[in-house]
């Protein structure tokens, strides 16, 4: 216990009690005397956004699955030692790199006259005059799977790295491709892994306000940007409370997906 009480006393301080807050928060009367005011604000107002936020948190993620697959798949089955090398040195730099980062390089690299159409202007596949960018919901995607990807990719690599190769050889020897090895041999063996790195990747990408605020300033945006607008335009903590529950609501079914799954594998066991 003694051990246990300073990691335990941070959780409480500042993700639980904050949490529980913010819960009373949004659940306070409004200016009518309604504890649930604050939601139809939000629901009035943002309704739009928090399907926008959805649709690009859940993109995102089935994007991040299939990039940290291949990714991993290739680490496992690769025949070529030094691309292979190669791919281990570099997909990891950026879990190195913070959010707020990775978004003000992703507005120098995907604006209209930034890296990315100045570089394929040079080599002639389109003319940076008529080019347009990528600042909107498609750099925040670009930002979102290029930052959360090699999490998922070392896990899901781990994993792998895990099993029996003697699987691996034996299909080999029956004449099965990667693809075949990847997605009938590994992928059924490293799939609650996976899902683990999906659901965490999920829930980080839905408390994320740097990316979409400096990659993408007009509407529709995503609920953490109309959050800090609440409160930082109108000092409307009431409504800001809301949505942070409208969006741990959204966290919660995917973690309940998450474990419904697991007690599902464990029963079959």
């Amino acid at each position: 216990m003694a051990l246990l009480t300073p990691a335990l006393a941070t959780v409480l301080a500042l993700f639980i009690y904050p949490m529980l807050r913010s819960v009373a928060g949004a659940f306070a009367e409004g200016d009518r005397g309604d504890a649930y005011a604050h939601f139809g604000k939000a629901i009035e107002l943002y309704s739009g956004d928090m399907v926008f936020t959805l649709l690009i948190v859940s993109g995102s993620t089935l994007a991040i699955g299939a990039l940290a697959l291949t990714i991993a798949g290739y680490l496992t089955l690769g025949n070529t030692p030094w691309a292979v090398a190669a791919l281990r040195w570099l997909y990891r730099w950026p879990l190195f790199i913070p959010f707020v980062v990775a978004a003000q390089c992703m507005r120098t690299f995907l604006a209209k006259n930034g890296i990315l159409n100045n570089t394929l202007d040079t080599v002639g596949l389109i003319d940076v005059a008529n080019a347009s960018g990528l600042l909107d919901w498609r750099g925040i995607v670009i930002a979102f799977v290029w930052k959360q990807a090699p999490f998922a990719a070392l896990l899901v690599a781990g994993a792998m790295a895990s099993l029996d190769r003697s699987m691996i050889d034996a299909a080999r020897n029956l004449g099965a491709s990667r693809f075949r090895i990847l997605y009938d041999i590994l992928l059924p063996q490293v799939r609650p892994t996976l899902v683990v790195a999906l659901v965490l990747s999920f829930v980080t990408m839905m408390s994320v306000l740097s990316v979409p605020l400096m990659i993408s300033g007009h509407s529709p945006t995503m609920l953490t940007v109309d959050m800090a607008f609440r409160i930082n335009s109108y000092g409307d903590y009431g409504t800001a409370n809301a949505l942070g529950v409208i969006s741990y609501l959204f966290t919660a079914v995917a973690a309940w997906a998450y474990l419904r799954h697991g007690i599902r594998e464990g029963s079959a066991r």
